[in-house]
């Protein structure tokens, strides 16, 4: 390996290195504790807009000492893109040296931005969710729908997830995937309320959207559930989330910024992000009966907890291209 090249690492690069989901768990809640205690940095993620409507490409820079990791995340969401048969998200990363700044590594960013942002919800929930929850709602059966139940059956029982999406056939094709790759009882919910109400976690992961289509109602959520809002405020009614006893986010300055952008309008007050949880700042769950809720919005420091594990892999196991700078 010299100094003056980088390693490139594609989708499936990334796939072969076989990150596991306990690991990316690990190196996260390292991370949100170094957070809480203000050992990271990380400026609010600019944006553009291209075409307008809910399109993003946004540029997420982020450093972590602890975990000698630093770098910046390229991605885009284009909400139309399925129809076209290409995907919703899409990314780059730059991994560089964090004593000489020098890029050693750009690696594609789907892969990890769907396991990293399952993780975050999981992380949140070991806070916010009863340690027995075992009854899981999964409204948005795309491939956050598939890492959360990954990452959540890393920390808790799971027995049975009810799966909702818009186009009933993508969630009876999920509930035959998500059945026999985790070995859990899965079921196709004909309404969204099906995959709310009754449920220990719920999970929201369709598309963000401005203004929101808040299809969740007040008194849909059980009392004691905890609800990790993927798709920022885009499935709840206000009142819905008022009636939350609980509401966080992963960042709160991040969260303000999203709230200058038209999101969150009308939301609770926060009580603590993912940093202040992490390091006991903040109380978590105080109560078996209180509804608690996130809304994680994804953060540049996830990504910077789960490059240094991928790149140091990929070198260990021969993996990817080196180019000359």
């Amino acid at each position: 390996m010299g100094k003056n090249r980088l390693l490139y690492l594609s989708y499936q690069d990334v796939v072969d290195i076989d990150l596991t989901m306990p690991e990316i768990i690990e190196s996260m809640e390292k991370m949100f504790i170094a957070k809480g205690e203000g050992r990271t940095e990380m400026p609010p993620k600019p944006g553009i807009h291209p075409g307008g409507g809910d399109n993003f490409i946004h540029a997420m820079p982020a450093a972590v000492p602890d975990l000698n990791s630093a770098g910046i995340k390229w991605v885009s969401g284009f909400p139309d893109n399925p129809s076209q048969g290409l995907p919703y998200i899409s990314g780059l990363l730059i991994f560089n040296d964090f004593k000489t700044g020098l890029p050693l590594a750009v690696m594609d960013g789907v892969w990890m931005t769907a396991k990293r942002t399952g993780a975050a919800s999981a992380l949140s929930a070991r806070h916010l969710a009863r340690p027995e929850s075992s009854v899981m709602g999964i409204l948005g059966c795309g491939v956050q729908g598939r890492s959360h139940v990954e990452a959540l059956k890393v920390l808790f029982p799971l027995k049975k997830v009810m799966a909702y999406d818009v186009d009933a056939r993508v969630s009876e094709q999920y509930a035959a995937d998500i059945s026999r790759s985790f070995d859990l009882e899965v079921v196709p919910a004909e309404t969204p309320k099906e995959a709310v109400s009754g449920c220990d976690i719920v999970v929201t992961a369709g598309k963000m959207a401005k203004p929101p289509h808040a299809t969740i109602e007040a008194g849909w959520l059980d009392e004691g559930a905890f609800a990790s809002l993927v798709d920022y405020d885009a499935y709840w009614q206000p009142a819905a989330m008022h009636a939350t006893d609980i509401f966080c986010t992963d960042d709160t300055n991040q969260f303000r910024a999203a709230q200058q952008a038209g999101y969150f309008k009308d939301v609770p007050d926060l009580h603590a992000d993912l940093g202040e949880l992490a390091t006991a700042q903040k109380a978590g769950r105080r109560t078996p009966a209180e509804r608690t809720m996130t809304a994680n919005l994804g953060l540049a420091l996830d990504d910077m907890a789960v490059a240094p594990l991928l790149y140091q892999k990929a070198v260990d196991k021969g993996i990817g291209t080196w180019l000359d700078l």
